[in-house]
């Protein structure tokens, strides 16, 4: 739905919208979380269906040139670099174990502030009051989404590794030694 009223240019509309899954999400963490509704299905599910919408709002934001075009590549390439990652692991036999890093939350922040302050600035017709603090808005989500795809690549990197090396001196895969990553 966001992602039709932003083609229709109903930003103000779509803000709301934005706002409400927000809110939505946050609510149903902390029931899930707080009454132990928790699945490991929902653990995976629940970040894809957030970065997906994330990702496309994204998209559509720069396909209408509302947003700058490097901010949508970095965005895009970052989670394919991630999702690139986990196929990688699953094909060689390495077990990924989802851990979220704090740059990474504090990228996610980062993301959603922007997407939301940009449908607010359009939807409001703010562009001439907050013009200046979306393109720094935008530069430092580009930072932070760059630091976070950096840190999780050499974490993988890091963690297959070594993997690659228990698996040298074992036959069998199920015998992983646990890395120092693995405790965070």
């Amino acid at each position: 739905m966001i992602i039709y009223l932003i083609g229709n240019q109903a930003f103000e509309a779509a803000f709301w919208v934005f706002v409400a899954a927000g809110i939505s999400d946050g609510v149903d963490g902390f029931i899930a979380k707080r009454f132990g509704y928790t699945t490991a299905l929902g653990a995976y599910l629940d970040p894809v269906a957030d970065k997906a919408l994330l990702v496309s709002i994204f998209v559509s934001l720069g396909l209408q040139d509302l947003i700058p075009n490097w901010l949508v590549i970095l965005v895009v390439s970052r989670d394919v670099l991630i999702v690139g990652a986990v196929l990688i692991s699953w094909l060689i036999g390495f077990v990924v174990t989802m851990r979220p890093l704090m740059v990474s939350k504090i990228n996610t922040t980062a993301q959603i502030a922007y997407a939301a302050a940009v449908l607010a600035v359009l939807g409001f017709q703010f562009e001439s009051t907050f013009g200046a603090a979306l393109v720094l808005a935008a530069y430092l989500t580009g930072l932070t989404t760059v630091i976070s795809g950096a840190s999780y690549l050499v974490d993988w990197v890091r963690d297959v590794s070594a993997w690659e090396t228990d698996t040298t001196t074992t036959t069998e895969p199920q015998d992983r030694k646990e890395t120092p990553s693995d405790h965070r």
